[in-house]
């Protein structure tokens, strides 16, 4: 007994599935965390944009109500500080007014450019940062500038607050991805685990087949071994049974004459040689018909004939052999190769030819078609051909139609062997040249 392991070390198929599933789902999640706080950060400044454009408008509408009269109360009133608690400020030509005199400084520089437009304004000494949208216009010829702020930094502390809580809520998604990721590897490769066990009790005869109760995905696995261990069970059955025979047919003969020649009285000439000589060639012939259907055993998996080089040769070697004979071959096979055993297909092809071309007056004729999934050989003669009535027994172990002939009635029995090692079929029939026309369809399974 022995094993044969692979000599390159390969990855388990748990070991694929987790190389690939774990850190796409790492580099997913940590990708939604940084588009969460991109789409968080641009919403923020969105909202806080749209508050200030509007308090802008709103502020642009008490200055057109009051023009020309400046009022710097106006950004001291109360409404302004408990409503919207931003800073403004406000320029109408030299007049200048702030709502909160500390950070003059800040936004003096800002208001003396007349544009319409948003405002980052870095922090000051508090660390505060702005948002601002600053609105020009002018009324009588004369400018206006009114800026309005938001310390920014509060919202964005807020912000990246909610943006860790996020990521801790998405570590935790995460670990359970992974363990959802771990429970459907394991239950996906369950089936691997019972098709091992149920080698293993199969090897341990605990069981003749593997159970067809597994996913869609295993179901041609599992129907093509047990396709294989029933060919294999055949194939032992064929072997036993002709072993059997060969000992029961041979057992009785060899016995008589180890009787004979062991009898020193009794003289080994005339009748009782001949017969003797007789019986070993009966032996002779039995071992030659059991070697056959020993190599006949069925099918080895893997192995592929290439039937048009095969005939081709075989047709040539037989017009050497049959001098005054025309041997022909016509093929418009598309297949170079066909799933046959090469010394079968030799055996079907050779035992076909030499039997047409015993019986052909002077032509043979090899015909080779493929008809989708099947090749068919048809061989036929220009020769008396088979009464349809005996056709039937063509093909029978030791049946010769006419003794006249040389031969042992052998050669179509090996030839019906091996169709029916290959599932395929066999017809006698009526040739186009008036012999017999032997076709034969091989499928490719």
């Amino acid at each position: 007994m022995f094993s044969i392991r692979p000599s390159k070390v390969t990855r388990s198929l748990r070991t694929t599935l987790l190389w690939w599933l774990l850190p796409s789902a790492i580099v997913f999640m940590g990708v939604a965390w940084l588009i969460h706080g991109f789409l968080l950060e641009q919403m923020s400044r969105d909202f806080v944009h749209e508050r200030l454009h509007q308090e802008a408008e709103f502020l642009e509408r008490q200055v057109r109500q009051t023009y020309p009269d400046f009022d710097a109360a106006l950004l001291a009133d109360s409404y302004f500080h408990e409503v919207f608690h931003h800073t403004f400020a406000l320029r109408i030509g030299d007049r200048v007014a702030f709502s909160h005199p500390s950070r003059q400084d800040k936004f003096q520089p800002w208001l003396q450019n007349p544009q319409t437009n948003f405002l980052t304004i870095e922090g000051d000494e508090t660390g505060a940062s702005f948002l601002a949208f600053r609105k020009a216009f002018e009324m009588a010829g004369e400018p206006i500038v009114i800026i309005v702020a938001e310390d920014y930094s509060l919202l964005a502390d807020s912000q990246q607050e909610l943006h860790l809580w996020t990521a801790v809520v998405s570590a935790a998604l995460l670990l359970f991805l992974v363990l959802l990721i771990l429970l459907a590897v394991h239950i996906a490769l369950r089936p691997v685990k019972q098709l091992q066990r149920e080698l293993g009790d199969l090897r341990a005869g605990a069981r003749d087949r593997l159970s067809l109760y597994v996913p869609n995905e295993f179901e041609g696995l599992i129907f093509e071994l047990n396709r294989l261990l029933d060919t294999l069970d055949t194939r032992l059955e064929r072997s036993r049974q002709g072993m059997a025979n060969l000992s029961h047919s041979i057992k009785t003969p060899i016995a008589a004459l180890t009787q004979i020649l062991a009898d020193r009285d009794t003289p080994v000439e005339g009748p009782l040689r001949e017969q003797m000589v007789s019986r070993l060639v009966d032996l002779d012939s039995q071992l030659e018909a059991e070697m056959h259907r020993s190599s006949f055993a069925g099918p080895q998996a893997g192995k592929t004939a290439a039937p048009e080089t095969q005939v081709r040769e075989i047709v040539w070697m037989l017009g050497r052999l049959y001098e005054n004979k025309q041997f022909h071959m016509e093929t418009d096979l598309e297949q170079p190769r066909w799933p046959v055993e090469e010394h079968d297909f030799s055996e079907l092809i050779g035992n076909l030819v030499d039997n047409a071309g015993k019986w052909a007056k002077s032509e043979v004729l090899v015909r080779l078609t493929q008809s989708q999934n099947e090749l068919v050989l048809e061989v036929e003669d220009d020769g008396p051909g088979v009464e349809p009535s005996a056709r039937a027994g063509l093909g029978s172990r030791g049946l010769r139609l006419d003794e006249q002939t040389e031969g042992h009635g052998l050669g179509l029995a090996i030839v019906r062997d091996i169709v029916e090692r290959y599932n395929g079929h066999l017809v006698f029939s009526d040739g186009r040249l008036g012999g017999l026309l032997v076709r034969i369809n091989l499928t490719k399974t």
